[in-house]
């Protein structure tokens, strides 16, 4: 018998050689611009809202993985329920029993929709939209999906056809024949209802690429022109979903009710990958029609034990620990302090979103030399000034996070959901230390080339 397999051997012999590992055997343009802005850290481990370095240094993690980590990474009892579950030796993925944690994760999750009645659970969000996207065509007996411009719902193919940036779908075609409407357009949604064959509109309630929260009224006034027209509304509750904006669910700011649901991310607890569709009984039992069609739209892996264990702690630590209420609040209170900052710097044009989704929108200034230097960005990139402040967060005051998009200047803040004062704290100095820079110049954009020239030479 061969020697027994040691994970910390692996890491001890391997994980040095994380990039370029992954450089010559994945996705080799990853490490390439990791290394080109400097972001190719080696952290050794994480905690709550923080990552650390292998000298111990903190880095406020202010993108939580896309969202995915709402209580933080290493929650004690959502890693212990992981623990648990393997150790209680449950059968599992048996393909013709039912999945004993599924119903007490489906009851958790219908209580925050009671409106809705049934749930599928898949393995992420692009799978929780695609389930949708199916069920919606099967009970419409209808083939078109309407979605927004400037839309993100997952990368598979039929997420894709629906998403609504030229760059991820290029070359992937032919999609599905799917059509984007504004958001917040309504009579640009009618003229398509008009048109007939819709299933649904798909629509995030506040768009992740960009931060672009729906206008108010608009989710319910087209939910009511939806159902005139016999179609549905699908809501991708991925990313914004699950606490994020200081309601269970992004739609509940508007008082709708959709008729199919995606989650994902959040759910996970940071551990096991999972999505879920909810929907109505009566969208459901058109899906699962006969015993025939049992099997007509499942997943391999879906409501595996560990995933649907993970999601139980989860919805359990959020409703005790109070976790969306704190979003709320400290949501509130961090795009308050972030819009005072607006009056002193003229480059912020905007600071929006709700809860801990939050989006800071960089402007053409007014002052003649900051116009020039901004026109100059602009040129050589648009999207270059939110990056040259990513940047600068990263460097100056190691804190993580994103340009929301490619070509538009929004970075975008989806820390955890437990974060605190302390946090918001941090964030405003460090950001306010950084836009000063940019004010005075050219340093801010110099910090940056030489990073790119140094990493440049290191390669």
């Amino acid at each position: 018998m061969g020697e027994r397999f040691d994970l910390a051997e692996v890491l001890r012999v391997k994980g040095a050689q994380r990039y370029e590992l992954h450089r010559d055997h994945l996705n080799p343009q990853l490490p390439r611009m990791l290394h080109a802005i400097g972001f190719d850290k080696v952290y050794t481990r994480a905690d709550g809202a923080y990552l650390y370095d292998a000298d111990g240094q903190d880095y406020l993690d202010m993108l939580s993985g896309f969202g995915v980590f709402a209580l933080g990474r290493h929650h004690p009892e959502v890693r212990q329920a992981i623990h648990d579950v393997v150790d209680m030796g449950l059968a599992d993925l048996t393909q013709f029993d039912a999945p004993p944690l599924a119903g007490p994760l489906a009851e958790q999750l219908l209580a925050k929709a009671p409106h809705l009645e049934r749930v599928y659970f898949s393995n992420s969000g692009t799978e929780a939209v695609e389930a949708a996207l199916k069920f919606a065509r099967y009970a419409t007996k209808r083939k078109r999906i309407l979605y927004c411009a400037h839309a993100f719902h997952g990368l598979t193919a039929g997420s894709l056809s629906v998403n609504g940036a030229d760059s991820f779908r290029k070359g992937f075609g032919p999609l599905l024949p799917d059509t984007a409407v504004p958001l917040g357009d309504l009579a640009a949604l009618e003229r398509e209802l008009r048109r007939g064959g819709v299933a649904a509109l798909l629509v995030e309630p506040i768009q992740g690429k960009g931060v672009a929260v729906a206008p108010p009224g608009y989710l319910a006034a087209a939910h009511d022109l939806l159902r005139r027209h016999g179609a549905l509304l699908i809501a991708d509750e991925v990313q914004c979903g699950m606490g994020r904006t200081g309601d269970f669910f992004a739609y509940d700011h508007d008082g709708v009710k959709p008729d199919l649901v995606a989650v994902a991310k959040a759910l996970s607890g940071g551990y096991v990958p999972v999505g879920a569709t909810l929907g109505s009984d009566a969208v459901f039992k058109k899906v699962y029609s006969s015993m025939d069609r049992v099997l007509v739209h499942d997943s391999t892996f879906g409501s595996n034990n560990q995933a649907m264990a993970a999601g139980l702690a989860t919805m359990h630590v959020m409703d005790r620990d109070e976790v969306v209420a704190n979003a709320g609040r400290i949501g509130d209170e961090l795009r308050t302090r972030l819009a005072a900052l607006a009056e002193r710097y003229e480059l912020i044009g905007d600071v929006r979103g709700r809860g801990l989704m939050i989006g800071i929108e960089f402007r053409k200034p007014q002052d003649r030399k900051l116009r020039a230097h901004w026109t100059a960005l602009q040129l050589a990139r648009k999207g270059l000034f939110a990056q040259t402040v990513v940047h600068g967060l990263f460097h100056r005051h190691r804190i993580l996070t994103q340009v929301s998009g490619d070509h538009i200047e929004v970075i975008k803040l989806i820390p955890p959901l437990i974060i605190g004062e302390r946090e918001v704290d941090r964030f405003v100095s460090a950001f306010a230390d950084v836009l000063d820079d940019a004010h005075r110049g050219l340093a801010l954009t110099k910090d940056f080339g030489r990073t790119l020239v140094r990493q440049a030479r290191s390669n």
